[in-house]
């Protein structure tokens, strides 16, 4: 399994948090999600980059490899 850390734009409090872990968490293949503020995060899974980014971008957030 791939680890993969994760900078995230356009955090700002713990319900930007939520709404990145549960996106992160809604791509096939994650195993495990950890976000933390002000804007890194650690996905854990068989999955591709491209589909992180999508998910995030979809609630309003840019996500670039660490």
């Amino acid at each position: 399994m791939a680890e993969i850390q994760l900078k995230i734009t356009g955090m700002t409090c713990e319900h930007c948090v939520r709404a990145a872990t549960q996106a992160l968490r809604s791509v096939p293949g994650v195993q495990q999600v950890e976000v933390r503020l002000p804007d890194s995060a650690t996905v854990v899974g068989e999955v591709a980059l491209a589909d992180l980014q999508a998910a995030l971008a979809e609630e309003g957030y840019q996500a670039t490899v660490r």
